[in-house]
């Protein structure tokens, strides 16, 4: 995964942003997560295991590594697991047509998330909100559910 990644505005950012503890207590509350393939500053590679049988994600949100996180997902679910992905409200993307409309269930956030992580000037930062709007993504039930014959 990308540690570093330049921004829209051309400076360099990382990918290292923490879920704000209610949103995740929350939603823990309700799917009892035993896994993350992608915690804070994680020293192993989420994408190259096999995840848990219920999986919280907040995946790095830049333009290489967001893309094969919602394809594991979408494979690990097809192994029966669940997974909860919080990203980016991108709702013209391949991804989201291919992958996410027709399988998942999808939950809008209300307002901007505001992450805890280190900003571009260095600081450690819990007030920096997104500049896009998020929304979960739930992989669950069975797959003959959703499979149109």
């Amino acid at each position: 995964m990308n540690k570093l990644a330049k921004g829209r505005d051309g400076l360099i950012a990382s990918d290292h942003w923490k879920t704000p503890q209610y949103l995740y207590d929350e939603l823990n509350k309700e799917f009892n997560f035993d896994f993350d393939p992608c915690p804070l500053n994680a020293n192993f590679d989420g994408l190259s295991i096999s995840w848990g049988k219920s999986n919280f994600v907040n995946p790095p949100y830049n333009r290489i590594d967001k893309p094969k996180f919602i394809e594991k997902a979408y494979r690990e679910w097809r192994k029966g697991k669940t997974v909860v992905m919080l990203i980016p409200a991108s709702v013209s993307t391949k991804h989201f047509h291919e992958l996410i409309l027709p399988y998942a269930e999808i939950r809008f956030l209300r307002g901007r998330i505001a992450f805890e992580g280190i900003n571009t000037k260095g600081q450690l930062s819990n007030k920096k909100k997104v500049k896009h709007d998020s929304m979960l993504v739930i992989f669950r039930g069975k797959l003959h559910q959703y499979l149109v014959y």
